[in-house]
């Protein structure tokens, strides 16, 4: 019995295992790539200039990074470029794996190896002779592991390397970033902006150590995926036409500046907000302040007032154009990271359909203090008082003279 279960209980390990890694399989396009470092050259046109890029998690058999870094490896002005790949028979989100003539036509193919090795890729000078550096020049080996980015060998790769970029595994995020903050890199990469609210990760867009890059087009971010795997995905997600998977909640992640992230934000004061707001939760109301939070809520990123002194609650979307010349994050009003001013005890939500229940969620993030119950919403009631919870909101305040 003993075993059965054990059995059991492993073989539901590896089914999960095996459908997180074939949801972490998103193969970036060629111009959501383009755009960004574009974005980083306009502001700084040697942003690359003799440097040696990391490209982890990036074969250039199916990826676009290595592609496209060795297509502009002298333009960039690049010193070094440094890609590695992820064992196959490591990877439970490859359904099927079968080598490229890329690959098996090397001398140096084995077939052993190309399914429990990862593979180091170098392009650093003009193999070929035929006076340009590009993808022909590309030379590869096998590594001695598997090609996690963990391993000794890729962390060395990272230690030797001036920036990095790559979109790692969603499920990976965490560990990926400590694994740069560790190694004290410039770096570009592709994560959930639901990361923002971690406890690993937003103390450093607090200290200003992290923000988010240029961005996607429209902040819609497509990407291809494994064969067999759009069975993972809703209708509106995965496109049959395109083959493609379309996500809103992604951005880049970096400690690149760009000029996007200085650009001067437009606003209105409190009182044309009030007066002209296309938001009819501030037009003619003005701002409601938190129960819990010494702060006013802002509800849209468009409707920070210029001329408030004091903290205010943005949606997290709004570091999409935060201006660190302009607003200083002072916080984050979400658990566990956030401050609160109190503590709720116990409470009743009565949820959209009028259900009740008993629950501490109202120490979760921002809360209203209502005067009556709000008709066809979820509320919480304490001691005969009503409260609304809001979405986790990054708390800001403008700088002195912005």
């Amino acid at each position: 019995m003993t075993s059965m279960s054990a059995a059991s209980t492993e073989k539901k390990h590896h089914l999960r295992t095996a459908k997180s890694a074939k949801n972490d399989e998103f193969y970036t396009q060629w111009g959501d790539i383009e755009r960004e470092m574009n974005a980083y050259l306009d502001y700084d046109p040697d942003v690359f200039r003799d440097k040696t890029i990391l490209l982890p998690c990036d074969d250039p058999e199916w990826s676009n990074f290595a592609k496209f870094f060795a297509l502009h490896f002298h333009d960039y002005g690049l010193k070094k470029l440094v890609a590695t790949s992820y064992a196959p028979d490591s990877n439970p989100g490859l359904p099927s794996y079968q080598p490229t003539l890329f690959e098996t036509e090397a001398p140096q193919f084995d077939e052993v190896k190309a399914r429990t090795n990862g593979k180091l890729f170098v392009l650093d000078r003009d193999v070929n002779g035929d006076g340009i550096i590009n993808i022909d020049d590309l030379q590869w080996k096998y590594l001695v592991g598997d090609g996690d980015f963990r391993s000794a060998e890729v962390t060395a790769l990272r230690d030797e390397a001036d920036i990095v970029i790559t979109n790692p595994p969603f499920s990976q995020f965490r560990d990926f970033m400590a694994w740069l903050v560790d190694g004290r890199k410039r770096f570009s990469i592709i994560g959930s902006k639901n990361a923002i609210t971690y406890k690993e990760i937003f103390p450093l867009i607090k200290s200003n150590a992290l923000w988010l890059g240029n961005g996607f087009a429209q902040g819609n971010a497509y990407f291809r995926i494994p064969e067999g795997a759009e069975n993972d995905y809703a209708s509106g997600v995965y496109d049959e036409v395109t083959g493609l998977v379309k996500f809103r909640n992604v951005d880049w992640f970096t400690n690149i500046d760009h000029g996007r992230r200085h650009a001067p934000m437009d606003l209105m004061t409190t009182a044309d907000n009030v007066k002209f707001s296309k938001h009819k939760e501030v037009r003619g109301v003005g701002y409601r302040t938190y129960d819990n939070y010494d702060a006013i809520e802002v509800p849209f990123s468009d409707a920070v007032p210029a001329d408030h002194d004091g903290v205010m609650g943005v949606p997290i979307s709004f570091l999409d154009r935060l201006n660190p010349d302009q607003f200083e994050i002072v916080g984050i009003a979400k658990a566990p990271l956030g401050q609160p001013s109190k503590l709720y005890p116990k409470q009743t939500q009565i949820d959209k359909k009028g259900v009740r229940s008993q629950v501490t969620k109202l120490n979760d993030g921002p809360v209203i203090k209502v005067d009556e119950p709000p008709a066809g919403k979820t509320y919480y009631e304490v001691d005969g008082e009503y409260f609304v919870q809001l979405y986790a909101r990054v708390l800001i305040r403008r700088k002195a003279g912005a």
